[in-house]
């Protein structure tokens, strides 16, 4: 570290971190804002219910094209991230609103879901390459509050639906975008690049065939590929499973909204904690004990849904919810430890890419099984992710 970046360094202001966390909360709302009115979506364009895997993949397959794309051109190192994550957020908005306009087909609507993930490239991780310019020393602690204001976001549809259950559905539709751009002129007006900065000049194309050479940034990357291949499944499947416990307890009557919100938000609270123990423990030790713990979730879930007591439900899936993604943040810090400056932002984009195509497979695999087994159990199928991921950071000790 140069003298210039260890003075910066010392005289970042506390309020950034603050300001990137809000804007990551406000943009990634967008996320599952289709999944926060899937009900009405269905009903007022006449789909079929299984249409939710598709357009939940249609987001993701957006995030895997628009995170190739970013990393091909090395966007994130070659120009200034707040401007990235600006133009990204207004853009994702605009798409984010088509959704309300009646008439359209089952093939807009994936059109439409499509560009809202393709835009979010330039959010999520772009945000963590800003929080990566800023903190070197206390990264993961930082990615920790980063990756818990996606958890906040993510949920946040499910939260509105509840409160807005009276007015349009599109209510919630108007509110994302409208947070997504206030989100976007918060970085960009108040959020400079960071000290660490190590600007890209030119296009970089070397670095999708050297990344993954570096054996400590590959275990890094197996480890998360684990973990993404449970984390968006039982994201989007939360409010399925909530349906599938009423159906088998009908005195239950949970509110499949506020407990989704609470289930997924909840692992913003996981991130942060998992960001202060591996302060202490360690990354790699502690994303290793999350996803081992977050197996054993995957496991057992089948006896969650024979519990009479709701209660004991909704603890199980509050903390299932917390362990999912709390080693999250603690992987895309190894990612970032593991790699030079000046290709971090295209490293954290390329690992995201890989990793988000993981959970298009994971999603329809389970939308498949659903249609072909008992649904209490199609859930142990998510243990195979956290298994590799395990594998993967034992051999490479």
């Amino acid at each position: 570290m140069t003298n210039i970046q260890h003075a910066a360094t010392q005289q970042i202001p506390k309020k950034i971190l603050s300001l990137i966390i809000i804007s990551q909360f406000c943009c990634t709302s967008l996320w599952f804002a289709g999944n926060g009115v899937m009900d009405d979506i269905i009903k007022v364009y006449q789909l079929h219910p299984s249409v939710l895997s598709f357009l939940t993949s249609a987001v993701q397959f957006g995030f895997i094209i628009g995170t190739f794309v970013f990393a091909l051109f090395t966007i994130a190192d070659r120009y200034a991230p707040s401007k990235v994550f600006m133009v990204s957020a207004l853009l994702a908005a605009i798409f984010n609103l088509g959704i309300v306009i009646k008439g359209q087909s089952l093939s807009y609507l994936l059109i439409l879901r499509f560009f809202t993930g393709f835009f979010l490239a330039g959010i999520y991780p772009v945000g963590m390459k800003i929080a990566a310019d800023y903190y070197n020393k206390g990264l993961g602690k930082a990615l920790g509050f980063l990756v818990g204001a996606l958890v906040l976001g993510t949920a946040f549809p499910h939260l509105l639906s509840n409160i807005t259950e009276h007015l349009p559905w599109e209510t919630v539709i108007y509110a994302t975008s409208i947070l997504s751009v206030f989100g976007g002129l918060i970085i960009f007006g108040l959020v400079p690049d960071g000290p660490f900065r190590a600007a890209s000049t030119t296009v970089d194309f070397s670095v999708f065939t050297t990344l993954f050479k570096n054996p400590n940034l590959r275990a890094a990357a197996y480890g998360y590929f684990g973990h993404m291949w449970e984390l968006y499944a039982f994201w989007a499947f939360t409010p399925i499973m909530i349906k599938t416990y009423n159906n088998l307890h009908p005195q239950a009557s949970l509110n499949i909204a506020l407990y989704s919100f609470i289930i997924i938000g909840m692992g913003g609270l996981g991130c942060i904690i998992s960001g202060w123990i591996s302060s202490i423990k360690g990354v790699k030790p502690s994303a290793s004990f999350i996803l081992f713990v977050s197996m054993l979730f995957c496991l057992l879930s089948p006896l969650s849904f024979y519990t009479n007591s709701s209660a004991i439900f909704i603890c199980y899936m509050i903390f299932w919810g917390m362990f999912v993604v709390a080693d999250s943040p603690l992987f895309s810090t190894l990612v970032a430890y593991n790699t030079a400056s000046h290709t971090k932002g295209s490293a954290l984009t390329i690992v995201n890419c890989i990793g988000y195509a993981i959970t298009i497979v994971s999603i329809q695999t389970l939308g498949f099984l659903q249609t072909i087994s008992n649904p209490i159990f199609i859930y142990m199928a998510l243990a195979i992710g956290p298994l590799f991921g395990l594998i993967a950071l034992k051999r490479n000790r």
